[in-house]
């Protein structure tokens, strides 16, 4: 019984505790006034994927797209639900390969541009069976 303490603080600061760890209700019924305005965290499904069953995340191998900001190994988030315009960035499958690449559409022609010097553009025959537009890049994960 040498080493009890019998006589100390019933308070014992709060900074260990979470802002959703600390208990609001009372016994006589009144919550604190700060709670109205307690915010969620940030849900990143909520913010960047708009079609749930429509969307998939993919890994960028290459440096193709480097100018739009996309390099290799960033992920980005493709949304198979979303028109495909001229100017956005796609992905396409041509002849059993997936490809990344700036979708160009005219009256009778469809090229895909890269975003490098180092590569050159892509005219696709409208109808070649071996091509497909699978998606649009919506956004992209860029680790620092």
């Amino acid at each position: 019984m040498e080493g009890d303490l019998f006589y100390e603080a019933s308070y014992n600061e709060s900074k260990s505790f979470s802002q959703q760890e600390v208990r609001s209700d009372h016994a006589s019924g009144f919550t604190a006034a700060a709670d109205n305005y307690m915010e969620r965290g940030i849900d990143l499904n909520e913010q960047l994927v708009r079609n749930k069953p429509a969307t998939f995340f993919m890994r960028v191998k290459g440096n193709t797209m480097t100018g739009a900001g996309i390099h290799d190994g960033d992920v980005v988030i493709v949304d198979r639900s979303v028109k495909p315009v001229s100017g956005r960035v796609i992905i396409a499958a041509l002849n059993g390969e997936m490809l990344i690449r700036r979708l160009e559409k005219t009256f009778n022609r469809i090229r895909l541009l890269p975003e490098t010097p180092k590569l050159s553009a892509i005219d696709i025959d409208p109808f070649n069976a071996e091509f497909s537009i699978w998606g649009v890049v919506t956004y992209v994960i860029h680790a620092p």
